[in-house]
């Protein structure tokens, strides 16, 4: 099977907050991340194109509000996939993403 993602995920459990633009709070913990997305484990699921910005519980990423767009659903997780990101949010994402290989 071939494998259609961009970036390559790196197995990586951290806490995650989820905050849609109504402004409703979702937590939950990652499973795996790249630069590209990160899949959330957790019970309360937003819908499919759901905008959210993440607010991880890292501190290569403290204080940093990484947007991103719900792009899949399943009962017990979603996948989120990043929005634009500015030069703190790549790097801190690329420091967290190296220090879990």
């Amino acid at each position: 099977m071939h494998e259609k993602r961009a970036y390559s995920r790196t197995v990586i459990k951290i806490a995650v907050t989820c905050t849609t633009d109504g402004g409703a709070s979702v937590v939950g913990v990652t499973r795996d991340i790249s630069v590209g997305g990160v899949l959330i484990d957790g019970t309360d699921i937003p819908a499919f194109g759901t905008r959210v910005t993440l607010d991880f519980n890292a501190a290569e990423l403290r204080g940093l509000k990484v947007p991103g767009i719900v792009r899949w659903t399943k009962p017990d997780g979603f996948g989120v996939q990043f929005q634009l990101l500015g030069a703190r949010e790549t790097h801190g994402l690329a420091l967290l993403i190296s220090k879990a290989k």
